[in-house]
């Protein structure tokens, strides 16, 4: 034994041996715990086998009506074969072959019901014997009529044999019916005799825990005047700790003040060019119509060059999609910036995303590099999930633009966005792609604020995933990292499926 743990066990032993009163309610609370625990095992031992009794009382009605099912289809056979007899209408064998392929699916649900049951398996070879040798009367009259000889079938059916069988089936089922029905009365006794017994512990046990917590309020109400004292004595130490708390706090509020100052002013000089291209982009859209009008009216006086159609009608509009909608994307980040610094925070809206999509657009934001590059974003079919629409776009933009950034040029990149849900109630989203990939000493480095790993040879300040760690905190997630050196990265993103505010308007 280590000194330290000398030490430990020492304090524990004196603990146990001098009286206080946190002894005391400890070994209250110990035993009302010890009493908890045990109602709550035996609770669910009684409750799991209340729930075995109540699929076997199940079981035994489904069988019960298996049996009456039997019976049912084959008084519907003998009518319309007594039908088919009188009439000699090729109608009345439809419903004989509805009652016969009924009756079949029902027998064999009887014979895998008691199998292993030695009582129940002679009643039901019973049932099956009888009901074949019906059915084959049956069949045999049919045969007869179908041949032509009606009136030895109708003499078949007079001799009495297919009414035997019926009887006999009857008292079969009816047997065998009153085995279930006493079986399952004897088990509803049993469920009902575990559930009193449950109650009973339950309330046993609320009343000894009441007992328990009553000795514990009358022990604590004996140092209610010694802990109302050591209060005082700790507000007069704290009342020195107040000025020292205040002064801080208005130093790191003077300190937010100005970093909400900063990010407006820098989100409000990023809108001036952002407008200036979103203007520019409608102005080139409106171009591209009149060039597009231009090459209609070429074309109606004589060829036009195919490179300058697709440039016109394919290119140009698709470059300005990209445009758009890395334009529209960086609106929007502006305006988070500029909501954060007048408001200090922003609440979250929680609303269910299909994450498919949005995957897929910013993939889309994003394609002239990879196509650049000859790499390719697979965006596989993602589970949707309620949560903070602005978080989600910006924790998966960032993870894209970050895997597309650092694509292996040695191979063709590619980059996987799949996810799936998990038990717990969780979803795990994975970005994951064929890079250049992390080293293990800097998996935990690269989530830090202004720390990148591998070689520096692109363009960034090192602010991407520490924003992403955080967005994903603050919205209730995780984040890990799986990676090897030279064969490329799978960011992991685990959530809830649904995000719960703490309180109506949570802050991001």
């Amino acid at each position: 034994m280590t000194p330290r743990q000398s030490q430990n066990w020492s304090r524990f032993s004196t603990f146990l041996r001098t009286p206080s009163l946190v002894r005391s309610v400890s070994g209250l609370l110990i035993l009302a715990f010890v009493l908890l625990l045990t109602v709550n095992i035996s609770t669910f031992v009684m409750i799991r086998r209340t729930a075995t009794v109540n699929d076997t009382i199940e079981h035994a009605q489904q069988m019960r009506r298996a049996s009456r099912t039997v019976l049912i289809s084959m008084l519907d056979a003998e009518t319309a074969q007594r039908g088919f007899l009188l009439t000699g209408r090729s109608d009345f064998l439809q419903p004989f072959e509805a009652a016969r392929a009924e009756r079949e699916p029902a027998l064999s649900f009887l014979e895998q019901g008691v199998v292993g049951d030695p009582v129940l398996e002679e009643p039901v070879a019973r049932i099956r014997r009888l009901a074949d040798a019906k059915l084959q009367e049956m069949e045999g009259t049919l045969a007869l009529a179908r041949a032509g000889r009606i009136g030895q079938a109708i003499q078949s059916v007079r001799s009495g044999e297919g009414k035997r069988y019926m009887d006999e089936l009857r008292v079969a089922i009816d047997d065998f019916d009153a085995l279930k029905s006493a079986r399952i009365a004897d088990r509803t006794h049993a469920s009902e005799r575990s559930a009193f017994v449950t109650v009973l512990m339950n309330a046993l046990t609320g009343l000894l825990v009441l007992i328990l917590a009553l000795l514990s309020a009358w022990m604590v109400r004996r140092y209610v005047g010694e802990i109302q004292r050591a209060r005082e004595e700790l507000d007069a130490v704290n009342a020195g700790l107040e000025d020292t708390v205040r002064d801080r706090t208005a130093a790191l509020t003077r300190a937010n003040d100005e970093i909400q100052r900063f990010a407006y002013i820098v989100s409000h000089d990023l809108r001036a060019p952002l407008v200036n291209v979103m203007g520019y982009t409608s102005e080139l859209e409106q171009a591209g119509k009149v060039i597009d009008a231009a090459i209609r009216e070429a074309e109606a006086e004589g060829p036009v060059s195919a490179d300058v159609v697709t440039a016109v009608r394919e290119d140009m509009p698709e470059a300005l999609g990209f445009i758009r909608a890395s334009t529209e994307k960086m609106d929007r980040l502006i305006n988070a910036i500029l909501k954060l610094s007048r408001e200090g925070r922003r609440n979250l809206a929680p609303e269910r995303l299909d994450m498919t999509a949005m995957a897929q657009n910013i993939a889309d934001s994003v394609h002239h590099q990879t196509e650049a590059s000859g790499a390719r974003i697979v965006v596989e079919s993602l589970p949707p999930i309620e949560s903070d629409r602005l978080s989600m776009e910006q924790i998966l933009g960032n993870l894209i633009d970050n895997a597309v950034k650092y694509l292996d040029a040695g191979r063709p990149g590619e980059i996987v966005v799949s996810g799936e849900e998990v038990p717990g109630g969780w979803i795990v989203y994975r970005v994951a792609d064929n890079g250049r990939g992390v080293a293990p000493r800097d998996h935990e480095r690269i989530f830090e604020l202004f720390r990148r790993s591998g070689k520096q040879d692109r363009a960034g300040e090192g602010l991407g995933l520490a924003f992403v760690r955080n967005s994903v905190r603050r919205i209730g997630g995780v984040i890990d990292l799986e990676s090897e050196l030279g064969k490329g990265s799978t960011f992991l993103l685990k959530f809830p499926k649904r995000l719960i505010l703490s309180e109506p308007g949570g802050v991001l």
